[in-house]
């Protein structure tokens, strides 16, 4: 339909109305006050694979929103479901009460989940599912007695959340350092699975050795994402998962599974753990669980760990959100759920990722700035350097420029909303939804080329 110019006036004004709106009232999300008063944009409409802002420009959304809409933008069908479950049964809580979208979403995410996890608690996002599997393992371990368990054991540079719970437990020291003296202590970091090999598996052993170190009476949960991405997608070596299950097996320690990021397909399986050939004792979850098309988050645990909690004294697990389990949300979920399966998406990605990582690698082959390319599904991180042909590592300033703003404005420029990552290298991460099909990786590996060679060109000048 052609625009008249009355109606080219009007959006022009809406467009101008949100962005001083934004500037002048909406505090950002990990965004400088630099950037957001110098560079604000404002998306309005998507569709598929793509996002256009209020001047009609269009970005290929290659990070998924936030490694969540993975199914895409625009799906008429999730919103009709959201619409007829306000209409039927907007709110009422699950304290005390189910409702029918809860209980089947909880029944399909069961029936999805690996080995006998089986018991789903609904929140609202990752950083409070991280926060009830803290406070579930606690109360696990006192309902068993052992009152002494406290302490975490998690990775460098993992992230959790942040929530003061999950920031706890997080390993990224920038996200830390401002809250240090409101953060829990419990928490005991070792090396994560970087340059790992499945003949060492040192980052394992490094968590028995903790555990040994601490005291095993002491330790009730060891958390881990199975591809960590903090420090730029880690894949564990072959091995790894099932090792981590026998040392926390053989000291009494939960296992607890973060996959806020890497369930619901991400990496070709309803949970990666399943991918990995391990069963923990806790997941948690959100994101692609409805396709952001709700906000949603969870934990699945066994049902004996369960059972031993309200067969205990406290006769409870005590934790709990007013919009946990929303009707509205986790119909979505469902609907969610039923798409991804009746239109094959988990395969869709098994038979996508070799493709994906060859335009990935080819770009490492022709461009002297990228040294490493990390990853599986549709999940991957690009690290940056001065020159991989003679090895030559960014320098402070010129780490500095691309980390502070640079990489950002290409991506931009280039139309590809990806995420130039800081933390332990100076990388970008791509993870697109994912429907994304052939074309669309097409699409992101032109794009990329497009910032590699922008950024080539402004290390030569900032030598």
């Amino acid at each position: 339909m052609t625009m008249v110019r009355g109606d080219i006036n009007e959006a022009g004004q809406a467009a101008t109305k949100a962005h001083e709106q934004a500037r002048d009232h909406l505090m950002p999300h990990f965004t400088k006050g630099a950037a957001w008063r110098n560079n604000l944009g404002v998306i309005n409409r998507a569709h598929g694979c793509y996002v256009y802002d209020t001047d009609n420009n269009e970005y290929l959304d290659g990070l998924a929103g936030l490694f969540c809409t993975n199914m895409g933008h625009g799906r008429a069908d999730f919103a009709a479901i959201a619409a007829e479950q306000m209409e039927q049964l907007a709110f009422y809580p699950t304290w005390g009460w189910a409702n029918p979208p809860a209980a089947e979403a909880a029944a399909m995410i069961a029936d999805f989940a690996p080995g006998d996890l089986s018991e789903v608690f609904f929140v609202n996002s990752g950083s409070e599912a991280v926060e009830s599997a803290l406070k579930f393992a606690r109360n696990y371990h006192l309902s068993r007695g052992d009152s002494a368990r406290h302490k975490v054991i998690s990775r460098e540079w993992s992230y959790h959340g942040t929530t003061l719970g999950g920031l706890s437990v997080t390993g990224v020291p920038k996200f830390k350092e401002p809250f240090a003296p409101m953060l829990w202590e419990g928490t005991r970091h070792v090396r994560n699975t970087f340059g790992d090999t499945a003949d060492e598996l040192a980052s394992a052993k490094a968590i028995e050795d903790m555990i040994l170190a601490e005291g095993p009476e002491t330790v009730m949960a060891v958390f881990a994402e199975p591809v960590q991405n903090g420090r730029g997608g880690l894949v564990p070596p072959e091995g790894y998962w099932p090792e981590l299950r026998r040392i926390c097996d053989k000291y009494g320690v939960l296992l607890v599974a973060d996959e806020v990021i890497c369930a619901f397909g991400r990496f070709g399986h309803w949970f990666a753990s399943e991918r990995f050939g391990v069963v923990p004792d806790i997941i948690t979850f959100a994101k692609g669980v409805t396709s952001a098309y709700q906000p949603l988050g969870g934990m699945i645990a066994r049902q004996g760990l369960v059972e031993s909690i309200w067969e205990s004294p406290a006769g409870a697990y005590m934790h709990g959100s007013t919009f946990g389990g929303h009707p509205v949300a986790t119909a979505v979920a469902v609907a969610n759920m039923k798409a991804m399966r009746d239109e094959g998406v988990l395969q869709h990605v098994l038979d996508n990722e070799a493709g994906f990582r060859a335009r990935l690698d080819g770009l490492m082959t022709t461009s002297p700035v990228v040294s490493d390319v990390r990853g599986l599904g549709y999940f991957y991180a690009m690290e940056l350097v001065a020159d991989s042909e003679t090895g030559t590592e960014l320098s402070d300033t010129q780490r500095a420029g691309l980390q502070g703003g640079v990489l950002n404005q290409f991506c931009r420029d280039a139309g590809l909303l990806i995420r130039p990552d800081d933390r332990g290298a100076t990388m970008l991460v791509v993870s697109p939804p994912l429907v994304a099909d052939s074309d669309v990786l097409d699409d992101i590996a032109g794009r990329l080329a497009i910032i590699l060679d922008n950024t080539k060109e402004w290390i030569a000048r900032n030598n």
